[in-house]
């Protein structure tokens, strides 16, 4: 089967945030899902940059309008690549494959009768790209509650689409097709405004001329709204690309709740003049609110920097949190507070520590191989029972546009997981040899269900199966959807490894400012030179060599050290951060250079007397080591 998804096109006005990126991951997991269902899939995304905000954008910024949107665009694709999305084309509407289709549209439009030339006045919110008339401005600004700004009166020569032509036409087929618009609430806010009456749409502007030319009039550009919802078929080469033959109609056009009336008002009626199908569902889903409320949005200006978020915590978390938190017809709330405490609760705690706890009882009690598992007891069997019907609840929800539900059901399982685990007791059958075969089917159960656990992550989260790959002996388990609902799949005698915790616990502090320059990481990046400072003050640093006679890894942190260090016959403890860079093992019997007389600081609970020295390039790190057998304590001159 063929299944067509797309996001709208965004405006590359500046850097995509969170709250941009939701709709993309949504599609790109149900695209994920239906690959791995074997359909053959087509998913597209984009930018839309014809737009008057662009032109006013670009000039305060002083650019041209395309230099400035490369520029933009290039983010848009760098930030779809590190959240792994995997859409098969790119459209932009600047570019000429585009710019031909809306002009073959709307010059067949205008030759029909359903576009003409008028003059229009009315009132225009830039942001917004939409006119409104008096009676529907708020206090004299732009009606849009997420909006509100200020208007201009605009009077110009323009070109009308005739919408009140297909008023009653859209209505029947909105009735008629109660699945066209979801979810519900959306569908029935349409069909009243649509009840209210539709007028005419004005769809070129004359007062700037960025953008597409109308072809038989260059004095005037085509307005954003008719030249961006076309995109959806020039970018399958409509009319005539073996492309649009085989996707078109649309399996869902994912968007925000705020443009809803564009893509199921606007674009039915612009395909029904066109006599093209309809798409088969328009999905507006609700928007991400600040934790103090209010929309996440760029103009509000409390968007998080989507790249600094993948970089902390990865793109797998993100995708995670953001497609949990997405009730299906509301709103979500992103913070990243909330973020960290859903990392921590559903990723580390229940989906993570299953996986290596269980890895770790059959490296202890089979010795790192999955064993041959004995007849199934009625604990096997429900579990078994419970990955089949989550599987059909997974594609269900997804069809329904809801990967919150989704995931929600792929989690009863990961629950049920945790459950069978302390119900088994493989801990206690270990210790009883007349139950050794139980034992093997209870670790052999562990090994099948975390090779499952992986396919049901896979539409989600991407790269959790590459992290699961190499504990279970390295086999390509994870492209079929069918394959979890079928066990014993794992080949018994498959060796596998416990390896490092697929998603580490986070604390949100590590991320913080230093409050102390005794708190301060040992090595910060290149910094300018400081003050020049006269012998005295040198002087008062006292430098030691100092053996280190032990080392370990701060608990729950990636880059500190706890150093045991001798110095002189007295013992010290120094934290340092260094631990990306050494392991505890190769510091172990090194001499060193410690700053002696630093006053102590509290690290993670532990104090820290002394500071080790090192150099850094900002990209390799090296500890200062003393080359000759000095005694420990000599100072340092």
């Amino acid at each position: 089967m063929k299944y067509y998804i797309t996001t709208p096109i965004y405006y590359p006005n500046s850097s995509p945030h969170i709250g941009t990126a939701y709709t993309t991951i949504a599609a790109d997991a149900m695209a994920r899902l239906r690959r791995m269902k074997g359909d053959d899939v087509f998913f597209l995304t984009g930018t839309d940059e014809n737009a008057q905000k662009i032109v006013r954008t670009a000039e305060a910024a002083g650019l041209d309008p395309h230099t400035y949107v490369d520029g933009i665009v290039e983010k848009f694709k760098e930030l779809w690549r590190l959240l792994d999305i995997s859409n098969d084309d790119f459209i932009r509407t600047t570019e000429e494959r585009h710019a031909k289709v809306v002009q073959q549209i709307f010059t067949r439009l205008y030759e029909q009768g359903d576009i003409y030339k008028s003059e229009y006045e009315g009132w225009y919110c830039t942001p917004c790209e939409t006119f409104w008339t008096r009676n529907k401005l708020v206090d004299g600004k732009c009606p849009n509650p997420d909006c509100g700004r200020e208007v201009e009166l605009l009077k110009e020569e323009s070109y009308f689409f005739r919408m009140s032509k297909y008023e009653q036409r859209l209505l029947k087929y909105i009735q008629e097709n109660p699945d066209f618009i979801q979810p519900v609430s959306r569908r029935n806010e349409m069909i009243r405004f649509i009840e209210s009456g539709l007028e005419d749409l004005c769809v070129s502007r004359t007062t700037f001329q960025w953008g597409i030319k109308v072809p038989f009039d260059p004095k005037h550009v085509v307005y954003v709204w008719l030249d961006a919802l076309i995109n959806y078929i020039s970018a399958l080469g409509y009319p005539d690309d073996v492309n649009y033959n085989k996707y078109w109609p649309a399996d869902v056009h994912l968007i925000g709740k705020d443009i809803l009336r564009f893509h199921t008002i606007i674009w039915p009626i612009i395909l029904m003049a066109l006599d093209i199908p309809l798409p088969k569902k328009v999905y507006g889903h609700g928007w991400f609110l600040s934790r103090e409320g209010g929309k996440i949005s760029k103009s509000r200006g409390n968007v998080q920097d989507s790249f600094e978020l993948i970089r902390r915590y990865g793109s797998d978390p993100i995708r995670y949190f953001l497609l949990r938190e997405m009730q299906a017809g509301m709103d979500g709330t992103y913070s990243e507070d909330d973020l960290v405490e859903k990392l921590n609760s559903d990723l580390a705690n229940d989906l993570g520590n299953y996986i290596s706890r269980t890895l770790a009882m059959i490296v202890k009690y089979n010795d790192s191989k999955v064993p041959a598992p004995g007849a199934d007891t009625e604990l096997e069997t429900e579990l078994k029972s419970l990955s089949s019907s989550v599987a059909k609840t997974v594609e269900q929800k997804m069809l329904d546009c809801d990967p919150a539900a989704a995931l929600e059901a792929i989690w009863q399982f990961v629950s049920q997981c945790n459950k069978y685990v302390d119900t088994t007791a493989p801990w206690n059958l270990a210790k009883d040899p007349a139950q050794r075969e139980r034992l093997n089917t209870v670790l052999y159960t562990f090994a099948d269900s975390i090779r499952i656990l992986g396919i049901f992550c896979a539409p989600f989260m991407p790269g959790v199966p590459e992290k699961i790959k190499p504990l279970l002996g390295g086999g390509d388990y994870y492209r079929v959807w069918d394959d979890a609902t079928r066990w014993n799949v794992l080949k018994p005698g498959t060796e596998i490894q416990k390896g490092e915790p697929i998603f580490p616990r986070v604390d949100l502090s590590q991320f913080s400012e230093p409050e102390s320059e005794q708190e301060a990481p040992d090595v910060v990046k290149m910094p300018p030179l400081k003050e020049e400072i006269g012998i005295d003050e040198f002087a008062k640093l006292d430098l030691r060599v100092v053996k280190i006679i032990k080392a370990e890894k701060v608990e729950k942190t990636d880059r500190l050290l706890k150093l045991e260090v001798e110095m002189g016959g007295e013992t010290r403890t120094v934290v340092s951060g260094i631990a990306q860079h050494y392991t505890a093992e190769e510091l172990v019997g090194k001499k060193v250079i410690l700053v002696a007389n630093l006053k102590p600081a509290k690290l993670r609970g532990i104090v820290s007397q002394g500071m080790i020295l090192a150099a850094s390039d900002q990209e390799q790190l090296e500890v200062l080591t003393v080359a000759k057998d000095l005694p420990t304590g000599a100072q340092v001159k």
